[in-house]
């Protein structure tokens, strides 16, 4: 396992190894969400109908879902340049094939080996970090690190569309590629491998059912339509059974010290509440992410440019906010600003509920940087509190956990918001209602399940505590957040 580091103070400054991963993983994650804008030039360029064409976004987050959960298991037996190195490498190359595509086929290649490097990076920089910075300064480091891990995402269709008003869909991987080869050539030369990797074989089976199983989950969750609910209701049952025999399988290893995804993070409450708090919470956002550009374009018939226009603000505020809310935390504690946040995000996406053919732009611009602010308040303190509530060789897997829940609430977002909305438009004009009333009022029953769900992360806010125990640092530990490490439940 890596070293047990004692990690001085850092003054509260982010250290330029955080810096160099932040920058990185701020550029591959911005891919994940940067073709959603692209779905009609890549069906007439590459002469694909729409259910191919959204295969760009859907192959993205599948890839992301069967690769992550191993990453925990990679990371603890690989050093950190390395680990940099094979996740930049792999995002460069795809990257570049994806530029150059000849058909669509080659670029659906393209974006798969371009998630494979995605999906190391984000568990990378979160181990590290809570690894090289002490409890004490991890706020307003971890900050800065919302700008990779939460505003990227946002901002990716925001930049596609900028893009794609004056320039072909492939300028989305020619401007991006420049960059990621700086970004990696620059981190590969200052950083510094971190604690000491650990040897052991991998469990091929456990690689296997976690692929299937999560893959297989949200492939499900991404076909559920108006017509076609019988197969995606099997694929995702299916899913959910593979998962639940992986994690038996990771409860059988744990005994012996060799999980791939170690499930004693589960044991610690701060994470654990934490972990529920953020599904939601990126579940709430995504599901806003891809309501509110299908309202402005096909109701209010706004271009993809004029759309990122309107929601640039709200991604901005969020990042830029990310080291005050840091500073504010390290200060005073989660409490403070998780409740009020998730607050926010339950009142935002509330008010969404009351959208109209006539409501106001500066009215929908606030309600977005509302929500997206209410995020930045929650995102920061959660990572934080979660993953400082876990011992030290529990870092690597608690921070693939997390990513893997991510991409599983990102597409059961999506999927919930999607098939409730066409659902209900469908019920409407089978009824008589007008199309465009109809479609409205789809998308108000959408924006208010997700109102009505993000009442949750208020429940999860309230039971957080202000600040996690530093099992790093000998700080006392709460009995609810008692994490046992592997030699102490070998047989």
């Amino acid at each position: 396992m890596r070293a047990d580091i004692s990690a001085p103070s850092t003054g509260g400054k982010t250290p330029t190894v955080i810096r160099l991963l932040v920058l990185a993983t701020f550029v591959v994650i911005l891919n994940e969400t940067i073709m959603i804008n692209a779905i009609p030039s890549l069906m007439h360029d590459l002469e694909v109908d729409e259910q191919a064409a959204q295969w760009v976004s859907t192959a993205f987050m599948l890839t992301m879902a069967a690769i992550i959960p191993i990453t925990g298991w990679f990371l603890q037996r690989v050093t950190t340049r390395k680990a940099y190195a094979l996740a930049m490498g792999i995002f460069l190359a795809g990257t570049a094939l994806s530029a150059v595509a000849p058909t669509f086929e080659v670029l659906l290649l393209g974006r798969v080996i371009q998630a494979g490097g995605t999906a190391v990076m984000m568990p990378l920089l979160m181990t590290t970090l809570m690894t090289v910075v002490p409890e004490a300064d991890r706020g307003k480091v971890m900050g800065n690190v919302t700008l990779a891990i939460s505003v990227a995402p946002a901002m990716g269709p925001v930049i596609s569309g900028l893009v794609l008003n004056w320039a072909s869909w492939r300028w989305l991987f020619v401007l991006v590629l420049p960059i990621a080869g700086a970004v990696t050539y620059l981190g590969y030369r200052k950083l510094e491998d971190i604690g000491e990797p650990q040897t052991g074989d991998i469990d091929w089976a456990s690689v296997a059912l976690a692929a299937l199983g999560f893959g297989g989950l949200i492939y499900g969750l991404s076909k559920f339509s108006p017509d076609n609910v019988a197969s995606p209701v099997l694929l995702v049952v299916s899913g959910i059974a593979l998962v639940a025999v992986f994690a038996v399988r990771q409860l059988k290893l744990q005994r012996v010290g060799a999980p791939l995804m170690d499930l004693r993070v589960l044991l610690a409450g701060t994470y654990t509440k934490g972990l529920i708090l953020m599904s939601i919470a990126f579940l709430a956002m995504l599901g806003s992410m891809m309501l509110l550009p299908l309202y402005l374009q096909n109701l209010r018939h706004l271009s993809a440019f004029e759309t990122g226009l309107l929601v640039m603000p709200g991604g901005l505020a969020m990042g830029l906010l990310g080291p005050s809310v840091g500073k504010i935390f390290d200060r005073f504690g989660g409490r403070v600003l998780v409740i009020p946040g998730s607050i926010g995000i339950t009142a935002a996406l509330a008010g969404f509920t009351q959208i109209s053919m006539s409501m106001p732009y500066w009215q929908l611009l606030a309600l977005h940087i509302v929500l997206m602010i209410s995020l930045a308040a929650v995102f920061t303190p959660v990572f934080t509190l979660g993953l400082g509530a876990l011992p030290p060789n529990l870092y690597s897997h608690g921070s693939s956990m997390l990513g893997t829940l991510q991409q599983v609430s990102a597409a059961f977002g999506t999927a919930l918001v999607i098939t409730v909305m066409a659902t209900r438009t469908k019920s409407l004009v089978e009824g008589g209602t007008e199309p465009v009333a109809a479609q409205l009022d789809g998308m108000r029953l959408a924006f208010g399940i997700s109102a009505a769900l993000s009442v949750v992360v208020i429940v999860m806010a309230v039971l957080l505590p202000a600040r996690a125990a530093d099992h790093g640092h000998g700080a006392p530990v709460d009995d609810e957040d008692e994490v046992p490490t592997p030699e102490l439940v070998k047989d």
